[in-house]
């Protein structure tokens, strides 16, 4: 398992990846921070923990959308997009893991 340090908001983080997957965790991160700072742009700054939650949220919808498609239906996965998604799931279930942790630290 690999370890990528990435910056979120201006803070660094490390995170864990399988082998190989380092680039798409920094491009990921670097997407996840855009939504922060969006939404930090958008509400100020309120702590780091629900800047990230309201920015999974924001992000979350997204998918929601984009998997509705413009027919009401649930689109269905292509090949790539499951494994697209499957390291989505990975990347950010790493990131959950990392938050966990600071915020019990806090």
């Amino acid at each position: 398992m690999a370890t990528v340090t990435v910056e979120i908001n201006g803070r660094p983080y490390a995170v864990g990846c399988a082998d190989g997957q380092e680039d798409r965790v920094r491009v990921l991160a670097r997407q996840f921070d855009n939504n922060v700072r969006q939404v930090a742009a958008d509400v100020g700054h309120v702590g780091d923990l629900r800047l990230f939650l309201m920015a999974a949220l924001v992000l979350a919808d997204e998918l929601h959308e984009a998997r509705l498609g413009t027919a009401g239906e649930v689109a269905l996965p292509t090949p790539a997009a499951a494994a697209s998604e499957t390291g989505v799931a990975e990347a950010l279930n790493a990131v959950a893991a990392r938050i966990e942790k600071i915020a019990q630290a806090i």
